[in-house]
């Protein structure tokens, strides 16, 4: 009886295997879940719907986009790494989610690279240097000369601690060698309508949310901090062309789904999302609003992770924010 008992264990767990293989093989057989970490109409969300939508069409399989804030990201990004690691829950990652936000917050749920399998850099936006157009700085070498004569003089508004904003301000500070003076925001909403009223003279953000008033000629933008210059503001120069060739700063969107996936889930996560990230009906998608898709993969997402991550550490302990 014994023997039987052991020979009928033996023989299920045989043809478990082969199940389960095949189950990884025809991935993807049901809907996949990807999680947005903010509410909705964000530039999170403006990134990951029409990445959903196109990976559906061409999966052929429902891509359902399901946000879920809190934390600067951390509560989706937590719940991502503790779903099952079969490619049907995965997550569009940002800066802050996956190369701040380990340094920033104090206990962090995650681990922002063993927790989870990197799959591909979908879109960046660069952070945006904003003045009124009524002010008298005018160029960003008028900014830092003012700043270096009266340092913490000029005082600069964020959409918040932590924020790419913020911590481009804290990046900005150290390599040009001045002192501003932080004022953070419940978003770039308020912050913007205070720089625009003149409540404050300088405010770092993401270029979505000042695009609009940099073109109605309310606001000048003095530089961009990506590497290249915006398209949509070709004639605003970079930081990194005006004196400081290593400065780079940009918001970034990526997939993440949890650690330890099948490896053929991955590729074809992997496969997947860079063609469509590559692909001019995207970028068509993307509209004009100034996040430009990734369309160069000749480095991995691990490796930019990577980094990042250094990067920001180094920001984040040198501004000396900290959120709990």
């Amino acid at each position: 009886m014994k023997l039987n008992k052991f020979f009928i264990l033996f023989i299920s767990i045989i043809l478990l295997i082969p199940a389960d293989h095949s189950h990884a093989q025809n991935y993807p057989n049901k809907p996949i879940k990807l999680v947005v970490p903010f509410p909705p109409g964000g530039p999170t969300d403006i990134v990951a719907r029409p990445l959903a939508q196109m990976m559906g069409d061409s999966m052929k399989q429902s891509v359902i986009v399901e946000n879920k804030g809190g934390a600067g990201g951390s509560v989706a990004a937590d719940m991502v790494a503790k779903s099952p690691p079969d490619g049907y829950t995965i997550m569009m990652g940002t800066v802050g989610t996956h190369a701040i936000n380990g340094s920033l917050y104090r206990q962090l749920p995650y681990d922002m690279t063993k927790d989870f399998t990197p799959i591909a850099l979908v879109a960046s936006a660069p952070v945006v240097i904003a003045v009124p157009t009524s002010s008298g700085i005018k160029t960003l070498a008028d900014l830092i000369r003012e700043a270096k004569a009266k340092p913490e003089s000029i005082a600069f508004g964020t959409a918040g601690n932590g924020t790419p904003g913020h911590l481009t301000g804290a990046l900005f500070e150290a390599t040009t060698k001045i002192k501003l003076r932080h004022i953070p925001y419940k978003g770039s909403a308020p912050a913007v309508t205070d720089l625009l009223g003149g409540q404050i003279p300088l405010m770092f953000d993401p270029i979505q949310s000042v695009l609009p008033h940099i073109q109605s000629g309310k606001l000048t933008a003095l530089a961009v901090t990506s590497k290249t210059r915006s398209p949509l503001l070709p004639n605003v120069p970079t930081v990194a062309e005006s004196g400081f060739p290593n400065f780079e700063s940009t918001a970034w969107w990526a997939v993440f789904a949890p650690a330890k996936i099948p490896e053929n889930v991955s590729s074809t996560l992997t496969a997947q999302v860079q063609k469509i990230a590559a692909s001019p009906a995207f970028k068509e998608r993307l509209g004009n609003v100034g996040v430009q898709p990734n369309t160069s993969f000749k480095e991995s997402l691990s490796n930019f992770q990577t980094r990042e991550i250094a990067k920001w550490a180094i920001v984040v302990r040198d501004s000396g924010a900290s959120l709990d």
